[in-house]
């Protein structure tokens, strides 16, 4: 049975699942989380505090009639000697030192250390998205309060406190940028390719060298973005290798990977990585031969309101096998077809973006696969490269047209058959922003190190992972890279949330739910294949993950990110 049947959901065989959660991602989540989080905040100390009179019930009409009155030199000297007359009233130390800090991606934690003789007091905190809180006090305080931005962006932040028996009131606050960002998307546009000197000179990227991507004010790419969203592929390849992408000048090469390749292979694989605060990103050749790498930009994101990011269920929308999506038949030679995506499927009309999953199978020869918004020319840029035979999936970020409409370029001289699953997609209703962390490796199965008991990951079974911390609220979506290995026959990867919760220790393992048939990655014999995945952990935290094949291989697990709404 190929690749290709099973990813259709053909000849599927029930297995015994196997359910197991033996490392804790949730531990390591939530600390990545708070350490990508709590970068962001500001803190205005108490000698910032700005104190202002308040007019009286016996002043008010005094105070009325000199605002009418053309000032004077001596009420320009008398100016001084009233400050210094209020800072020595009945409250002289009234003050307030305000911090915000976060710990998810659009919340803000404040603290205002209030300092004041014993008086009552009356607090309001401005969160500066036209909401506000109202609090009251008795003498020095110390206040906690919290508050959720609809949308990433920069907000001045105003504590105002008032002592209405002494009519004196002292104000003091911040700018506040929100950790989270949100997306734009771009047309497909190459930002490098070796093989031409387009974003670097011409040559390949020696083994262990690093080839240095600029990604801010380039090819309209805005200065001031958080994160990318690339599409890598590394070609020319003469043994094997993996390539790692991150922010580079200022930061740590990671140990993950995103993706691998062997000899002779094209391989491709969508990367969502933090910018460098020079603008940069970096791609890493881990083999020990030259390569050469081509980066294409197909969004970015911003700490301005732009569009937030929904989640599904994989929903499969285009099969040329079946007539789905489009006529019924293999996607001929250099051509294209239009389908809908906006309005179909639980997919809102006003996407801006959407996050696909692309499968081309049974190709008749060589070549590559381009996916673009509904209107506009071919982008030179591609998603994913194939060989004749070959049945290879690649995660896929796409601007779609005003009409809710994308294209499927086939840019190989034979025909294919082409499979589409939409896994999510952007929007400016939708709530939740990308939160990068410090990538690390939750699982493999190759390795006792990550705790991992199972062995190989058995044909036709699942392994369940548990993701969402208690502490971790509003994680819409995580971002991570799968890299299925040491296969030893054909198969297909599919990841969907769990309709089950993790079982208590000691308890039985829960039933397994239904069996997908989308596909996020598709392998052969002795194939190490990679890929991205945005997958929400449903309802009860927890990730299934599936062979579809009928030979074990093993399963590596890699966490990038969260897109999260509090």
């Amino acid at each position: 049975m190929t690749a290709a049947f099973v990813a259709a959901g053909l000849g599927i065989i029930p297995g015994i699942a196997q359910a197991a959660d033996p490392v804790p991602v949730a531990a390591g989540v939530a600390e990545a989380i708070a350490e990508a989080s709590t970068s962001e905040g500001f803190h205005s100390p108490a000698d910032r505090t700005i104190r202002t009179t308040l007019p009286t019930a016996t002043d008010g009409k005094a105070k009325a009639n000199a605002k009418t009155a053309a000032p004077t030199a001596q009420a320009a000297e008398a100016a001084p000697a009233e400050q210094a007359a209020l800072d020595a009233g009945a409250n002289p130390t009234l003050a307030v030192d305000v911090s915000g800090t976060s710990y998810t991606a659009h919340g803000i934690e404040l603290t205002a250390l209030i300092t004041s003789a014993d008086f009552a007091l009356d607090i309001v905190v401005d969160w500066g998205d036209g909401k506000t809180d109202t609090f009251t006090a008795q003498g020095n305080h110390e206040l906690h309060a919290s508050h959720t931005y609809d949308k990433s962006g920069e907000y001045q932040v105003q504590v105002k406190v008032t002592d209405t028996a002494n009519a004196v009131q002292a104000t003091n606050g911040g700018a506040f940028l929100t950790p989270g960002a949100d997306f734009t998307p771009h047309t497909p546009t190459r930002l490098l390719d070796t093989r031409n000197g387009t974003g670097a000179a011409v040559g390949k990227v020696p083994g262990q060298g690093s080839a240095r991507v600029k990604v801010s004010g380039n090819a309209s790419v805005p200065a001031g973005v958080t994160a990318v969203a690339l599409n890598v592929t590394v070609t020319e390849t003469i043994d094997s290798g993996h390539v790692t992408v991150w922010p580079g000048a200022g930061y740590d090469r990671p140990n993950t990977s995103n993706l691998n390749y062997t000899a002779g292979r094209s391989v491709p694989n969508m990367v969502i990585v933090p910018v460098g605060e020079d603008g940069y990103v970096e791609l890493f050749n881990g083999g020990w031969q030259p390569v050469d790498l081509i980066a294409d930009v197909t969004g970015y994101f911003t700490r301005a309101s732009a569009s937030g990011y929904t989640s599904m269920t994989p929903a499969r929308f285009v099969d040329t096998r079946e007539g789905v999506g489009t006529a019924r038949g293999k996607l001929a030679a250099r051509s294209a077809f239009t389908t809908g995506i906006g309005g179909l499927q639980g997919v809102p009309q006003n996407v801006t973006a959407v996050a696909l999953n692309v499968t081309v199978t049974e190709p008749e020869g060589p070549g590559h696969m381009t996916a673009f918004s509904g209107t506009g020319p071919v982008p030179t840029a591609s998603n994913l490269n194939f060989v004749p035979g070959q049945t290879v999936a690649n995660a896929v970020i796409v601007p779609v047209a005003a009409d809710g409409t994308i294209k499927i370029f086939n840019g190989a001289w034979s025909p294919t058959h082409v499979v589409v699953d939409v896994v999510g997609y952007y929007s400016p209703d939708s709530k939740a922003a990308f939160l990068p962390f410090t990538p690390f490796r939750t699982l493999d199965t190759r390795e006792e190190a990550y705790g991992w008991p199972g062995g190989r990951f058995r044909a036709r079974e699942f392994i369940t992972k548990g993701f969402t911390p208690e502490a971790a609220t509003g994680v819409e979506a995580y971002v991570l890279n799968a890299t299925v290995t040491e296969t030893r026959g054909t198969g297909f990867l599919s990841v969907a949330p769990s309709p089950y919760a993790l079982p208590a220790e000691g308890e039985p393992a829960a039933p397994a739910g239904p069996r997908p048939v989308s596909s996020t990655l598709n392998w052969t014999t002795g194939d190490t294949v990679p890929n991205l995945v945005q997958a929400s952990d449903g309802d009860h935290g927890v990730i299934t993950f599936w062979n579809q094949g009928h030979e074990d291989a093993d399963l590596v697990l890699d966490v990038f990110g969260v897109y999260q709404t509090k």
